[in-house]
């Protein structure tokens, strides 16, 4: 993924969420609910905003990446 110079907000990580929510596991939905019920750094947003970019997209070993590292973020924050 490449690096981007925007600083994504609590907002716009929740409605890039949303729009690709279908397309995510379960388990990782539900650790979502989490997530947004606190406050994060920008890094982090960033982070997550962009694991959750264009995920219908990804192929499925980018998906499973994803997955792994969105994972080990939803379990830490």
């Amino acid at each position: 993924m490449s690096e981007c110079k925007l600083n994504h907000s609590h907002e716009d990580v929740k409605n890039k969420f949303e729009s690709q929510a279908e397309f995510l596991p379960l388990d990782l939905k539900e650790k979502f609910t989490l997530f947004f019920q606190k406050e994060h750094s920008q890094e982090l947003l960033n982070e997550v905003f962009h694991l959750l970019k264009k995920y219908d997209l990804a192929s499925d070993e980018e998906k499973k990446e994803r997955n792994n590292r969105l994972s080990l973020i939803l379990q830490n924050a």
